[in-house]
């Protein structure tokens, strides 16, 4: 994509000049400068690193050598932090995590360097396009959606925080895809996020770790096929990248593992003329950390996920007992100085592995190696959806890690001693508690593996908490009451407002001061202003900058014409029938209706934006992604209602996709069927960015309507007890014959009014919506959903109510900073305390 117009300089709520100047003392690299001199950081990289007249050089070698500029700044507190770490010997957290969904990191380093003072001459000096610079720099492609995004924000904080924190996950070669659509269908496209070199990135050979399995691999016929019984091993080199704080002062690291071969080449084999066999082990072993999360469609795509979880774990454990052991010498102070925390189902097998280690490395006996790794380990939940929790088949443990599944069937069968001792005769719970499934093939069951194995369990909200209890594992909950807690999510405020939205930022500087960056409960303080029509006009002009900004890269990036003046819209996240973009297309089905049917009425534009990506394998979701594409191409070519509604479908969700529209919108969809979201986090970036709420009661919605207030939201639809309670009777052709504008709706779709070229295209949604039952319960909300949306449009009217309400989501969206989330974490869960780099 081309950037918007060019711009010289980086924006900046904050640039202090002053407070620059004391970092970089504090540094003792206060001589560096990023131009003025011919030995300026930037043009040094571009002369030695590249070997290039900094005359010619391209956009992207300019990207590099300003990025290494960055990283010559923070490289000495880098250096200081871990040494400070080795000094001081605090207790650290290392957090395991399939998914970091870090972004871009150029602007945001500069940002938490507080180094716009001294890039912003360099920038306008050197005649730079700031914005095409950023524009070189691949989101980096470690994460998929929520979950990887908050262990992204997570790492943001503990540094902020001066926790002396490590973040642990996988080095992928490719993200999950690259999702273009065409003819209104997704299809996905390799994602060669490392195409060209990562400045951040920095190789650590020399702390490579082996991994042993219990298989070999060979190379038949172009397929590689694995070999039971015959050990073999894999090397897993990290890579560290920076993790800033806030300021500067403190820079943890988030190392990532990619997988490698102890032989890569097999000489003989290259000289008999196989030349592919050769490398078969090179193969198989790069192939581990190849791609985020294989199609797991097939039980290949599986399997390797299987052993990239292992993998994950593995290393991770191997690299910080080596850390821990290199000041301690009693292993039983590992709980004291340790803390792992598993997010999510996906790093469960550290249970077993951290057993594997002190059993067999410590020589410890059981008693005392499973209390030091219950002790020392902690579980985050972060699904309610059943085939969301993993369960891994037995017989991939006998081939892959014969003594892991030794030690689960140990940790199993002393667990369901101690679930016949405290619930004598119910057999029943002990088939449900136990960590190995009998039925349709024996499989391992992770989340039970992971709950059973460590000291606290949470789950990401109060809703999806209580549900995690009283549901989804209700005996567990019973049989360890004590583990379990919640932790509602939380995002952090450093790129979510002061770097994504600066017009906005700059507006609560200048009224209540640069506090709230680091302690975004300040925001309250904004409470008082939200009836001052001063301040409402200088949130309505940011927010109407924003959304000027957006349509202007929009038109640059893809040619498509919005209007900024238009109602934006956005329901931006993964598409899953759960989170009901389907019930939303409905929603505009119904207005296209009503706008056809009056064609003279006045109204606000209103522009509809959705963004997200399917599954490949997940067949109904790119249905909806088909019909929202089709939908808006309807739309856009139906002369009654052009001009007055639109639908744009913006491809290739990510990072930087969601910094550039969160900003600029007016309503946030949170619509998932009321139990079925753990929590969500975009729901808590569109409020701290002014955006009203247009949600159901589920996940974190429920805490931020109850923070601003439910008449400062538009709430509609079932309650989660409601859902559970209809799923007996539930009937959705009861909606689709007495509810008219419902029936309009559903007859207008099945009459391919909106595939007139390709009948039929659509009948999978008659399938899900009528003849399957509605599971999600599309129907059962979508009355409420209308009501809820009027009132919306009524209220954006009077814009002076409207940011009056804007204003006060804003300032009370304070609790749903990853600062509290982690303050929280570290006194409740971890006993982790800051550690100042000195």
């Amino acid at each position: 994509m081309n950037p918007p117009a060019k711009t010289s300089a980086p924006a900046s709520a904050t640039s202090n000049p002053d407070k620059s100047a004391r970092l970089l003392k504090e540094y003792d690299c206060d001589t560096i400068h990023f131009a003025g001199s011919d030995n300026a950081s930037y043009e040094r990289h571009l002369i030695f690193d590249n070997v290039i007249d900094p005359a010619v050089a391209s956009d992207r070698e300019r990207f590099e050598a300003l990025a290494h500029a960055v990283r010559d700044v923070l490289a000495r507190r880098w250096v200081r932090t871990e040494e400070t770490y080795a000094r001081k010997n605090p207790k650290r957290v290392y957090y395991l995590s399939m998914e970091f969904l870090i972004g871009r990191s150029l602007a945001n380093n500069v940002t938490n360097l507080l180094l716009h003072p001294l890039v912003q001459p360099a920038v306008g000096q050197k005649n730079l396009d700031w914005l095409a610079l950023l524009e070189q720099e691949p989101d980096a492609g470690l994460g998929n959606g929520g979950l990887g995004r908050l262990a992204a924000c997570f790492l943001d904080s503990m540094a902020t925080m001066e926790l002396p924190a490590m973040g642990y996950g996988l080095r992928y070669e490719y993200g999950i895809f690259k999702q273009t659509i065409k003819d209104g269908w997704q299809e996905e496209q390799p994602d060669n996020w490392l195409r060209r070199t990562d400045p951040w990135e920095v190789a650590r050979p020399e702390e490579q770790v082996r991994v042993n399995l219990n298989c070999a691999f060979r190379m038949d016929a172009g397929n590689l096929h694995a070999i039971p019984g015959q050990c073999s091993n894999l090397i897993g080199v990290p890579y560290d990248r920076p993790i800033i704080g806030y300021g500067g002062k403190t820079i943890n690291t988030l190392r990532l593992w990619a997988a490698a071969s102890a032989h890569y080449f097999d000489f003989q084999k290259f000289s008999s003329g196989d030349f592919v066999g050769a490398l078969a082990e090179m193969l198989a072993a790069e192939s581990l950390t190849r791609v985020l999360y294989p199609d797991d469609s097939t039980a290949r795509g599986k399997a390797l996920r299987f052993v990239q979880e292992y993998f994950l774990v593995a290393c991770s454990l191997a690299d910080l007992v080596r850390r821990f052991r290199k000041t301690n010498s009693d292993w039983s102070k590992l709980p004291d100085h340790v803390a792992i925390q598993l997010n999510d189902t996906h790093p469960s097998m550290a249970v077993p592995e951290l057993m594997r280690i002190l059993l067999d490395e410590a020589k410890l006996g059981w008693d005392e190696a499973w209390n030091i790794a219950r002790r020392t380990l902690a579980y985050t939940n972060h699904t309610l959806l059943p085939e969301a929790l993993e369960k891994w088949p037995v017989v991939w443990f006998e081939r892959l890690l014969p003594r892991h599944l030794e030690l689960i069937y140990e940790i199993n069968r002393r667990l369901l001693d101690d679930v016949r001792s405290k619930f004598p005769g119910d057999e029943g719970r002990v088939e449900r508690i136990s960590l190995v499934e009998e039925t349709d093939g024996r499989k391992i069951r992770m989340a039970n593996l992971a709950i059973v194995g460590s000291h606290s369990t949470n789950g990401v909200a109060a809703i999806h908490s209580g549900l995690l209890r009283t549901m989804t594992v209700r005996d567990l909950a019973e049989m360890f009451p004590e583990r379990f807690n919640n932790k509602t999510n939380g995002v952090t405020p450093r790129r979510w407002l002061l770097l994504s939205n600066p017009p906005l930022a700059k507006i609560i500087t200048d009224a209540i001061g640069e506090g709230w960056i680091t302690d975004l409960g300040q925001l309250r303080k904004l409470k008082p202003l939200a009836g001052d029509k001063q301040f409402q006009d200088a949130f309505l002009s940011a927010k109407r900058e924003a959304k000027a900004q957006f349509a202007a890269w929009l038109k640059t990036a893809t040619g498509q014409l919005i209007d900024p003046d238009s109602i934006f819209d956005c329901q931006i996240k993964r598409i899953h029938e759960y989170k009901r973009q389907l019930l939303n297309a409905l929603r505009v089905v119904v207005l296209y209706n009503w706008l056809r049917a009056n064609p003279g009425i006045k109204m606000t534009p209103r522009t509809f934006f959705f963004a997200g990506k399917a599954a490949p394998a997940y067949h109904l979701a790119k249905v909806i992604i088909k019909f929202i594409n089709n939908l808006a191409g309807t739309i856009d070519g139906d002369p009654a209602v052009r001009g007055k509604i639109q639908v744009v479908f913006l491809p290739e969700y990510d990072v930087t996709l969601a910094e550039r529209l969160i900003p600029a919108s007016d309503v946030s969809n949170q619509i998932s069927t009321a139990g079925y979201e753990a929590s969500g986090t975009s729901n808590m970036k569109f409020m701290m960015n002014g955006a009203l709420t247009l949600g159901t009661r589920d996940g974190a919605t429920i805490e931020m309507a109850e923070e601003a207030g439910e008449e400062n939201f538009f709430m509609f639809g079932l309650t989660a007890q409601q859902v559970t309670d209809s799923g007996g009777w539930y009937n959705p052709h009861w909606h689709y014959e007495n509810e008219p504008e419902t029936r309009a709706a559903l007859d207008l779709i099945f009459s391919d009014h909106f595939s007139r070229n390709e009948r039929g295209v659509f009948n999978d949604l008659r399938g899900a919506l009528l003849t399957h039952g509605d599971h999600y319960m599309h129907l059962a909300d979508l009355k409420s959903y209308l009501e809820a949306d009027q009132k919306l449009v009524e209220l954006y009217a009077n814009q002076g109510a409207w940011a009056r309400k804007a204003i006060l989501n804003m300032a009370s969206s304070g609790k749903f900073s990853s600062d509290r989330t982690i303050a929280e974490y570290a006194t409740e869960i971890w006993d982790a305390k800051p550690c100042p780099v000195t």
